[in-house]
């Protein structure tokens, strides 16, 4: 992978620690700012619906723009609303950095996405979207732990900082190494790109992505007071399983980097059942502390692992939008990030208890399927039909 891939994987990281940290900070931030758990999981839903509008509509407006300076611009805004964040007393203030900040990520990620898959070969895209997600897994595994950490220290605040501090070498390492123009020729106009964007194909991904992602992230957002409240592990414990989840998801996505090009298909069925069963049987399971901790890591791994292989085959499929197909599927993925931490917030806010986003997380898995088996049936029908309308 080129080295100008890497580090865009280090920018990543650093704005992935702030879109997962939250998991562990909801119960600190609820308690600083005087609104209830739920409230405070908004704020990982608000960052995710940030990145669904920002992600299309950014990606568009930077479809000219030179590569480097909207990677740099980004980066520049991202940083100066956590410093806000960090030093804000009203939720409300809080909120809105979180939907800017998410802009400016979805801004960045989509630029990125389009910059990585054209440093590598037309059949290679599996591993560059792997490798450049790799920077969101290694924020589970350090990032979101270390927030964690610094939050049972020194508070909340001091994650926020925390992020602001890593993403300035991040800034300078974008700044020196990645290429400064657009890309080769012009774009393809913007019509034909939105056109390409409407294959039936190109939406059922987008779909099962949302789907997917919707179920990881509504129990990850309330992962914290799962395993205090239901395992029964203290605070200080948390940072841990955050960091079994984020292995976990850094051990799928590399498994699923060296197979999302040659062979999908078997990542996905069996994967997507896999996890599935997983998100019950952690529901079931989630009062015993060895399986529980064990279903956390192999939960981190399915999610990511299936997900990143659905990013890889959106971009695929959306050959005829280069320049907008990185915004479409990151906003795609949003999606599922904002609903799922909504509908586990609003399952626990119903009385159901905190193994409650569980059973929607596997709610929601169950429903990528039934979506991909009538996808599949419309499929079959249309292709037997076509010896009739010649």
């Amino acid at each position: 992978m080129p080295f100008a891939l890497l580090l865009l994987g280090l920018a990543v990281f650093a704005q992935g620690t702030s879109e997962f940290m939250l998991s562990g900070l909801v119960p600190d931030i609820a308690r600083d700012l005087g609104v209830s758990v739920p409230a405070a999981g908004a704020l990982t839903s608000a960052f995710a619906a940030g990145m669904v509008v920002g992600a299309p509509l950014v990606a568009g407006l930077a479809r000219r723009w030179p590569r480097r300076g909207a990677l740099l611009a980004f980066l520049v805004v991202f940083l100066a609303v956590h410093v806000v964040g960090a030093l804000t007393g009203s939720f409300a203030v809080l909120l809105a950095t979180r939907v800017v900040g998410a802009f400016a990520n979805a801004g960045f990620l989509a630029v990125a996405l389009v910059a990585a898959v054209d440093m590598v070969p037309a059949d290679a895209k599996g591993r560059a979207t792997s490798t450049l997600l790799g920077g969101v897994t290694l924020a589970c595994v350090a990032g979101v732990p270390a927030g964690a950490l610094l939050g049972e220290v020194w508070g909340w605040r001091a994650a926020f900082w925390a992020v602001a501090l890593v993403s300035l070498p991040a800034l300078v390492a974008v700044a020196r190494s990645v290429p400064g123009g657009a890309a080769e020729g012009a774009p393809p106009a913007l019509r034909g790109e939105l056109r390409s964007l409407r294959s039936p194909r190109l939406l059922v991904t987008l779909l099962l992505g949302a789907l997917v992602n919707g179920a990881t992230f509504c129990t990850f957002t309330f992962l914290a007071p799962l395993v205090t409240e239901v395992t029964g592990l203290g605070s200080s414990r948390v940072p841990g399983v955050l960091a079994l989840f984020g292995a976990g998801a850094f051990t799928g996505v590399a498994a699923a980097g060296r197979f999302a090009d040659r062979r999908p298909l078997p990542v996905l069925i069996s994967g997507g059942l896999a996890l599935g069963a997983g998100w019950c049987a952690l529901a079931l399971g989630a009062a015993h502390p060895v399986p529980a901790l064990a279903l956390v890591f192999a939960q981190g791994a399915l999610s990511f692992g299936v997900g990143s292989t659905l990013i890889a085959r959106a971009l695929y499929a959306a050959q005829g939008a280069p320049t907008l197909a990185g915004g479409f599927a990151t906003a795609a993925f949003n999606v599922g990030a904002a609903v799922g931490p909504w509908a586990g917030g609003a399952a626990i806010g119903a009385g159901l208890g905190y193994r409650a986003p569980l059973w929607v997380s596997a709610a929601l898995v169950a429903l990528a399927f039934a979506v991909a088996g009538v996808a599949a049936g419309l499929r079959e029908r249309s292709v037997g039909r076509e010896p009739l309308r010649r």
